[in-house]
């Protein structure tokens, strides 16, 4: 039997929805046809698509017509949604183009064309609403013709005459019919594979006139894809049920899926559990799926839209891409930092979205394609978050690269961690986005380690310098690397990597060589004659270029095509329609993106600052005496544990490898790394002395087992040493800090902590708080034991007064033996570490444990904590905050306690009462 997955696309108001009931209506998978307008189509099953009378979300349904099972995808047809129908094109194996009988070749028309060809999707073509008044099937045959191909073929004409002209579109076929004076299946099916003939037929879906035709015409002629006998699928979508369980849409491209079925390597690794086949809003659980399936799986939480799995190979990185980004807005007094944990997994669902958290203002943008798309957010945001959320004025999104090699270090070495990252960053070509090659021998850095640094060059949309905006166009070379086999785990990894490709960046600004990316639209312009001279002096003032005019055979009329920046360009369609009296009519599509004409003046106005992005440092992280402390890029490589020299030969060698362009046009001092020094050294910041040399790994080990207490007081010395000499101007007390306890709007006494509808959960590093407090560091001498039963007794005290889920961890990874222990005293759960783990380690996991589940907080004041469980989702509490938050609540107790009894006018002594019971 032939299986197909078959994705049906229009221009919006084509009636592809209409043709996608008409299809279920006539093979008999649906009793009842449904109609838009009706709001009961069977793939139009979210309440915002029927109201609005439109898809917005791609559909899954079965159909079963005569020798064929087909599974079909509706796709959304509107502008605004045009991301989620590209989604699909990666995972279809044919595609039904449908077009308006009464309105033709329309601009969208035209940009899901080039989309088919880009993907290399073989193409029918159903034009519908051919029962509308003066529709003319010629005319529209000729348009195809001229808009889209001219090897177009109308298959509902005489058999002999369907022949020649599907003859006329390739030379063998014209030499196999000159033969035979007929054409075989499957050499017609071989040509439609290649994209050398588009089928088309004519009918109207509403009345089911065509649509048998057109299935008997999939059925005869479209190609069969051959998969492999290896597992292996492509991921195209990302879903929650009604359950909220997460649900990754997938087609299987070779061999069988199958339930508890292990999918990824190492870290990355996960068990598949439930296999759902969709059709509508029901599905069907089944034991195993073979290649050709779509299907959606449990059991996954880390895949993404256009991942490969298994065998498959490459990433998909999409066409269109949103070109406005606008800043979110709330009532006054929302968390905006809670609001961003909440609505991050909505990025999952629409990759477009590209939420961005701006540290510096607290701010939250997205990135979508449309004023269509911004009011279906807002409702998504209302439902499932209860968020009321308002949108900002537009701006264009940018992206960044690199105009010429550059070299970058990351190092990521807090107690217990341990991993280091060298990259060779060089210009890609336009549009190939983020390629990786690794020129490291698996002698140097085992391979599952360099998976791991591929994994987390693809995982991410890694941030440029200049405005922050997305790097793209760039080949990422691994050089070398390192990691340690006792202390090396894979988040440590991904630190490292991205702190390497940031460091690379901010290597490249410093050389004058960031290049800041405006995306650039593809204009067709139609209008009168007489406006032409006008059109082409305002195309030339807004940045832009255009071929020279194409006047019709009357000359009334006149075609201007070309290119211009968006950000001059997105509003010209006001201005054409006002001067031209509504007769000129433009169409745009996304070119793609170029040298911004303005680069200085757009990164002035966005006044960024790298070096002050703690979420995504340029810098690295080093241990010295037990103690991890920060290093700014410009010093990396003085402190790097592996050699980076790299000459231009081997250079050249590399980027040869990698594809790239040949050293000669892109190295001009004869060192990629002239400016990072050779070897690696351990900078004495006591002494301001350096002394050169390589660091074996005994003497990493030896930097790990020193003594819990030299650790904690040295970690002070060291960073009191170095923010002095580097950072003087920044607070890193404060660093970081989500103000949690600091909130000037704060007059419930349970603060911000209690202000949401996610059960509360605070981690608290109980050392750090011990030899920080006034009221405990005395004591650490003297009566450790005590300190620590008084800080217990003190957190027991909090959770009484504000409630939820409190965790106090003590480090005991340097007691031999010790299998650690998690007890419950007075309310709250104390965890002392097992032998080998730090407090640290165990806040980094529970925090991603508990994350998804409560609203997390973490009182800490180390700063390599903070931004690691920053990054995972918490919010975060130095220990002064934690303890200036205590004394709150307390006092709001005491002052809610003494306004109680004096409305019931008691006169006890209350101060007394109050001081016994606190």
């Amino acid at each position: 039997m032939k299986k197909l997955v078959i994705g049906l696309l229009a221009h919006v108001d084509a009636g592809k929805t209409t043709l996608a009931e008409s299809l279920l209506y006539t093979s008999g998978t649906i009793r009842n046809q449904g109609r838009v307008d009706h709001k009961d189509a069977y793939l139009d099953t979210d309440s915002m698509e029927r109201d609005r009378g439109i898809t917005i979300f791609s559909k899954q349904a079965r159909l079963q017509w005569k020798d064929m099972e087909v599974t079909l995808l509706d796709t959304p047809g509107h502008v605004d949604f045009s991301s989620e129908m590209e989604r699909t094109l990666s995972v279809i194996d044919l595609a039904v183009l449908v077009i308006s009988g009464s309105e033709g070749v329309q601009g969208h028309t035209r940009t899901l064309w080039k989309l088919l060809e880009h993907y290399g999707v073989p193409t029918f073509l159903f034009v519908n609403k051919m029962d509308q008044p003066d529709t003319d099937k010629k005319k529209l045959m000729a348009q195809l013709k001229v808009g889209l191909s001219n090897n177009c073929v109308d298959m509902t004409d005489d058999a002999e005459i369907v022949f020649e002209n599907i003859s006329a579109c390739d030379e063998a076929l014209i030499e196999e019919y000159l033969e035979a004076e007929s054409l075989e299946t499957d050499s017609v099916s071989d040509a439609i594979a290649d994209r050398k003939v588009f089928p088309v037929w004519f009918g109207s879906a509403l009345h089911n006139d065509g649509t048998d035709s057109l299935l008997d015409g999939i059925m005869e002629y479209a190609p069969v894809q051959e998969y492999g006998e290896e597992f292996s699928a492509r991921v195209f979508k990302i879903t929650r049920d009604e359950h909220g369980k997460r649900l990754t849409h997938l087609k299987v491209t070779g061999g069988v899926l199958l339930p508890k079925m292990v999918i990824g390597e190492g870290d990355a690794a996960e068990k598949v559990d439930q296999l759902r086949i969709y059709s509508g809003v029901k599905y069907e659980a089944v034991a195993s799926a073979s290649a050709g399936e779509v299907l959606a799986i449990t059991g996954l939480s880390t895949t993404y839209a256009g991942q490969a799995l298994g065998a498959e190979e490459g990433k998909v990185i999409p066409v269109l891409e949103p070109v406005l980004s606008y800043k979110l807005e709330f009532v006054r007094g929302t968390d905006t930092q809670l609001v961003y944990g909440k609505i991050k997994p909505l990025e999952e669902e629409f990759p477009e979205l590209r939420l961005l958290w701006n540290e510096q203002h607290k701010e939250i943008h997205v990135s979508v394609n449309g004023e269509v798309q911004t009011e279906v957010l807002k409702q998504v945001m209302k439902d499932r978050f209860d968020i009321e959320v308002g949108f900002g004025a537009g701006s264009i999104v940018y992206k960044e690269t690199i105009g010429a090699p550059t070299y970058g270090i990351g190092h990521f070495e807090p107690l217990r961690h341990y991993a280091e990252v060298q990259l060779l960053v060089e210009p890609g070509e336009p549009g190939s986005g983020i390629e990786f090659v690794s020129a490291c021998g698996v002698d140097t850095l085992d391979k599952n380690w360099q998976r791991l640094i591929k994994t987390h060059v693809d995982e991410a949309v890694h941030p440029g310098v200049l405005t922050r905006s997305e790097m793209t166009d760039i080949r990422v070379v691994l050089i070398t690397g390192r990691a340690h086999p006792k202390h090396t785990e894979g988040g440590d990894f991904r630190q490292a990597t991205y702190r390497a490709l940031r460091n690379a960046f901010r290597q490249a600004m410093n050389a004058g060589k960031a290049v800041l990316l405006e995306p650039v639209y593809k204009f067709t312009m139609e209008l009168p004659t007489i406006y032409i001279g006008r059109a082409m002096t305002d195309i030339e003032k807004l940045y832009g270029k255009a071929q020279p005019p194409e006047m019709s055979a009357d000359g009334e009329m006149s075609v201007l095509q070309g290119i211009a920046p968006v950000s001059t360009f997105w509003e010209y369609q006001k201005e054409l329609q006002a001067y031209t009296g509504g007769r000129g009519h433009l169409s745009c599509i996304l070119q793609g993106y170029m040298p911004c004409h303005n680069q200085d003046e757009v990164v002035e106005k966005r006044n960024y600052y790298p070096d002050d992005d703690f979420a995504r440092p340029t810098g690295s992280v080093f241990c010295a005496h037990g103690a991890g402390f920060q290093v700014p890029w410009d010093e990396v490589a003085s402190y790097a544990h592996m050699p980076c020299t790299i000459s231009a030969d081997q250079a050249a060698g590399i980027i040869g490898l990698s594809g790239g362009m040949g050293a000669s046009a892109v190295y001009e001092d004869g060192d990629i790394a002239s400016n990072v020094r050779a070897g690696s050294r351990i900078k004495e910041s006591q002494t301001g002395s350096h002394e050169e040399k390589f660091i074996s790994l005994e003497e990493i080990d030896a930097i790990f087992s020193s003594q819990h207490r030299n650790r904690k007081a040295d970690a002070v010395a060291n960073r009191r040493i170095y923010k002095k000499k580097h950072f003087d101007k920044y607070d890193y007390s404060r660093t970081g800090s989500s103000s949690v306890a600091a909130d000037s709007d704060n007059k419930n006494v349970k603060g911000k902590l209690a202000g949401t509808a996610l059960p509360k959960c605070l981690l608290v590093d109980g050392y750090n708080m011990i030899h920080s407090w006034a009221e405990l560091k005395p004591m650490v001498d003297s009566n450790m034991d005590g300190a620590r039963g008084r800080l217990i007794d003190i957190c027991s005290e909090y959770q009484g007064i504000v409630g939820g889920e409190v965790i106090v961890v003590f480090d005991a990874y340097l007691v031999s033996g010790n299998m650690g222990s998690v007890t419950k005293q007075g309310g709250i759960y104390v965890v002392y570490t097992k032998e080998a783990e730090t407090a640290d380690q165990y806040i980094e996991q529970a925090t991603k444990r508990k994350a998804k589940d409560y609203r997390v907080t973490v009182a800490t004041s180390d700063l390599i904590e903070q931004l690691i469980v920053w990054g995972e989702g918490a919010l975060r509490m130095s220990a002064s905050e934690f303890e200036a938050e205590i004394d709150r609540a307390r006092k709001a107790l005491r002052n809610d306690y003494l306004d109680k009894h004096n409305r019931l006018g008691n006169v006890l002594p209350l101060d007394k009462i109050c001081n016994e019971l606190l």
